[in-house]
């Protein structure tokens, strides 16, 4: 794969993320996807495999009411490809941390995306 075949795969992940299309965000990846999720340096969620990713992610999207995921600038690096994005949501559900259901949350993070076999194989945001 070339550098804008890889900016187009995750274009497309992003398009499904924002839609809450699993079934679509899941065409992309490979089987053996690893997941990281990475705050303050550290790592607080992690997932191996397509199983463990799509419960993650079936969790995650019935959290939110709406989220919207913005590419501010997409670069190729490597093998990687390295996104800077502006994050916004709006909580669905009351979570352990005290943010209420109605809250919205802004962030501007990184995540770092990675290639095997043709598919999405390494997902790490950073925030």
């Amino acid at each position: 794969m070339i550098g804008e075949e890889k900016k187009e795969m995750v274009r497309k992940y992003v398009d499904a993320y924002n839609s809450f299309n699993v079934n679509d965000m899941f065409k992309l990846l490979h089987d053996e996807i690893l997941f990281r999720n990475i705050s303050n340096g550290q790592v607080d969620t992690e997932t191996k495999g397509i199983l463990e990713f799509r419960e993650l992610a079936e969790k995650s999207s019935r959290n939110f009411s709406s989220r919207k995921q913005t590419i501010i600038n997409i670069a190729t690096i490597d093998n990687q490809v390295e996104v800077q994005i502006d994050y916004e949501g709006i909580l669905a559900v009351d979570l352990p941390n005290g943010l209420k259901s109605g809250d919205k949350l802004q962030l501007i993070g990184k995540s770092l995306f990675g290639f095997k076999e043709g598919k999405i194989s390494l997902i790490e945001d950073y925030s």
